[in-house]
């Protein structure tokens, strides 16, 4: 732990829940503070070019100063929420800033004038029901030496053992967890279905076999029952799904006879939404499990095909032509340059992208843009309060 402390002037907001100060020329990346605070900091990491520090004292607080909610908030504690110490609406426009901040140096958009949005730029993101904490359905908990579970301090392996998590559904915080011990090392994942079902599962963490399985668990979208493995990807905001769905739908204006694609589809939840406006729909995913799910809950629909497999191996072949519209909702990491190039190759008339990391978005937007694709509308929702995580929908068509 480097322990130097440096007085800053806060400058900022960057992507990643810090905020961007400078000391004697140098760029300090600071957590735990908010743009025009002047704070003491402590350096926790040098690094050619940067450094890393957590702001301990707060000499001159901004407005949007909050007092975390969460004991466990703050510097040196638990790495989970990197905005507790915002208002709820503060931390709406901060992410806001950090997606315009991405597409404007990364995607290469330079003009917003045109660009169909919900509201103002300066509040892009838009809140879901249900307030900034007991939202989370699905909570990874690490367990220590000392056989209690919590959380891992920000970039780092040390565990900070917690009594409850603010964040978590309360159908999470009542599971019989933090009021035991465990085996050193046990990895536990909580869950809290749409339908009501809770299940906790255990894994070893340096091999990550299942030690304590559960039964599946129901979840509701589109009007539809999906049964699930308790670890397959769902997303964790209880109106994450609604908002999503209804957004694509929305920018996409699907219609009969229409082809669609939907790329890294999970257990088909896109497909579900589309498939009584339009043509085929095709799911593509590489997950064993969510495509039986997918092919359980949508069995009834015909039009709807699952492919199981990698995305960009799946476009590479040339049988895969034509198609109208395209749902693309990657991982972290983005499509990246190989997916968006053979998406473009077949011409869609719009491209639904639904990501959950502006930086890897702003890139796909400019690959589209280098493929003669604009974008044209944009949301953002704000599914992860108090973290720095949001997710956003951008429509893509054809200059």
């Amino acid at each position: 732990m480097v322990t130097d402390l440096l007085e800053l002037e806060v400058g900022p907001v960057a992507h990643g829940g810090i905020c961007v100060a400078r000391h004697e020329g140098q760029v300090v990346f600071v957590r735990h503070a908010l743009p025009g605070e002047r704070v003491r900091a402590r350096v926790t990491d040098r690094r050619k070019g940067f450094l890393r520090a957590d702001a301990v004292e707060i000499l001159l607080p901004s407005p949007d100063r909050v007092i975390p909610p969460c004991p466990f908030a703050g510097p040196s504690a638990c790495g989970g929420c990197d905005w507790q110490h915002a208002s709820w609406p503060a931390q709406r426009r901060l992410k806001s800033q950090v997606l315009l901040e991405q597409l404007t140096r990364l995607g290469g958009v330079s003009d917003f004038s045109d660009l169909s949005v919900v509201s103002d730029l300066s509040e892009l993101v838009e809140a879901l029901p249900g307030g900034p904490l007991s939202w989370r359905t699905r909570v990874q908990y690490a367990v220590g030496a000392d056989g209690r579970a919590g959380f891992h301090r920000h970039r780092s392996s040390g565990i900070v053992p917690v009594d409850r998590c603010r964040i978590a559904h309360p159908a999470i915080q009542a599971l019989p967890i933090l009021d035991r011990t465990w085996p050193p090392g046990t990895i536990i994942e909580a869950v809290a279905s749409s339908s009501g079902d809770t299940a906790a599962v255990t894994r070893a963490s340096r091999t990550g076999r299942v030690t304590s399985p559960a039964a599946p668990v129901r979840e509701h979208a589109a009007g539809r029952e999906w049964t699930l493995d308790p670890g397959a990807f769902w997303q964790v905001h209880p109106h994450a799904v609604e908002a999503f769905t209804t957004t694509v739908l929305d920018m996409l204006r699907p219609a009969e006879g229409e082809r669609a694609w939907d790329l890294y589809g999970g257990a088909g939840v896109f497909a579900a939404a589309l498939a009584p406006h339009c043509g085929p729909v095709t799911v593509v995913e590489s997950d064993h499990r969510a495509v039986a799910s997918g092919r359980r809950a949508l069995r009834d629909l015909r039009n709807v095909t699952f492919v199981r497999g990698d995305v960009a191996q799946v476009l590479s072949n040339p049988s895969w032509r034509t198609v109208d519209m395209v749902v693309l909702d990657p991982p972290r990491s983005g499509a990246g340059r190989a997916v968006v190039s053979w998406i473009a190759s077949r011409g869609p008339r719009a491209v639904a992208y639904v990501a959950c990391d502006p930086a890897a978005f702003a890139r796909d937007v400019r690959t589209f843009g280098e493929q003669g694709y604009a974008l044209t509308s944009l949301r953002a929702f704000d599914s992860f309060p108090m973290t720095q995580h949001f997710e956003t929908i951008g429509l893509l068509t054809p200059r």
